[in-house]
């Protein structure tokens, strides 16, 4: 017997009441949800699109101009710093060391996220650099020349995918607001000295950090998914 046309207005008024009630229930963590993750990936992917295409973007060499217009001695020192402490000579022995804290401090569903977003992130990186294969910046010989693709950005991938691990993990502790005290301002200089270095374009850098967003905030999900958060003892989590 089909169902009547009273029957399938009530299922349908009961499942848009459902979804209404789901909406004003989890509303923000939908908006969060879309900020956090759909907005980086759709970056990234308007990004990708211009440089796969062979374009430029109107802000790339005006903004690395302005750059050039700080080169200093003192400056070339700052950013020089930033530049090194932003990848090899800082932000891999820190992502190496939280894995190894976390681990032994006992906290395996912490350390195997830290591990995977932060070797994910580079692995990543690697192979989006050798898939578009763009070329450096040639604007100025640089005091710190490259010979890798550009796009995106290692150092503003790294850096961010780093931030992004440590605000999630301490975003539920009192240390959440010293860590972006902290992080916000490295991520902004270490992409920035990419920048005044020219050896990398701003899309690059915004380009490293949406990925570096989209993903963490990926492995964050599946990690940490419903009522599981870091730090939870096994037995709060009903387990």
């Amino acid at each position: 017997m089909s169902p009547s046309s009273t029957d399938i207005r009530k299922t349908l008024s009961g499942e848009i009441r459902y979804g209404v009630r789901i909406l004003k229930q989890h509303g923000v963590r939908f908006a969060l949800l879309f900020i956090a993750l759909l907005l980086p990936l759709w970056g990234f992917g308007a990004l990708a699109e211009e440089v796969w295409e062979g374009d430029t973007f109107f802000f790339d060499q005006p903004l690395l101009r302005w750059a050039e217009t700080w080169h200093s001695p003192a400056m070339d020192r700052v950013f020089l710093l930033f530049s090194k402490i932003g990848y090899m000579w800082g932000v891999v022995p820190v992502d190496i060391a939280l894995v190894l804290f976390l681990a032994l401090k006992r906290k395996p569903r912490e350390a195997i996220f830290a591990g995977i977003a932060l070797a994910g992130s580079g692995l990543l990186n690697v192979a989006a650099k050798n898939y578009f294969g763009r070329a450096r910046p040639s604007l100025w010989e640089s005091i710190s020349p490259e010979t890798t693709f550009s796009f995106p950005s290692g150092h503003a991938m790294g850096s961010m995918t780093l931030a992004a691990v440590l605000v999630l993990l301490a975003w539920r502790t009192r240390w959440r607001w010293w860590v972006l005290g902290v992080m916000i301002p490295f991520v902004v200089m270490v992409g920035a000295s990419r920048i005044y270095l020219g050896v990398h374009y701003p899309s690059d850098i915004l380009a490293g950090w949406a990925a570096a967003l989209a993903w963490v905030f990926g492995v964050y999900l599946v990690m940490f998914r419903g009522a599981r958060r870091p730090w939870q003892r096994p037995q709060s989590l009903g387990t």
